[in-house]
């Protein structure tokens, strides 16, 4: 039996906005998600029932350069602890098995800013190209440094 690697990725950043704020925008995994991707995703919904409100819950949103579905499920969330777990449900592409869980901690010097954590698992597929890794690993760099981005610029009031 071959024993497939598991890849992994953990990945930190400092917001510009207080741990409460930037829950109350990423409890709600699908915003998550448009932050993560902006304009290369479309059609996100919950599905089966699913709300911001109810664990476990599945979403679903399509990318839109090649219209591949993706299927999660937050698998768990704490209020207290800020954080949230989530996972696909199918694969998608080359990928499956991904889970990934992020938390917001408050900046004890600094309440008007936060600590994201945000750890992530996953597998690819046999046929999957060699370099897939990398370019994914590359991808999910690219998203935390949007999510930083995007509670640097200053909100509308």
């Amino acid at each position: 039996m071959i024993i497939k690697p598991k890849h992994t990725m953990y990945q930190t950043t400092v917001l510009e906005a207080g741990p409460d704020t930037v829950w109350a925008e990423v409890r709600n995994v699908l915003n998550l998600v448009k932050i993560l991707f902006g304009d290369t995703v479309g059609d996100m919904t919950w599905v089966d029932g699913g709300s911001p409100d109810l664990v476990p819950s599945r979403y679903e949103f399509r990318m839109l350069h090649n219209g591949g579905l993706v299927q999660q499920e937050v698998a768990g969330r704490n209020e207290v602890e800020r954080s949230l777990t989530y996972r696909t449900t199918a694969p998608v592409l080359c990928l499956y098995d991904y889970v990934a869980t992020y938390r917001i901690l408050p900046v004890t010097n600094d309440p008007g800013r936060s600590f994201m954590e945000y750890s992530r698992e996953f597998m690819v597929t046999d046929d999957a190209e060699p370099e897939i890794v990398e370019s994914l690993m590359t991808m999910m760099d690219h998203q935390i440094s949007a999510v930083r981005d995007y509670f640097a610029t200053p909100k509308p009031q």
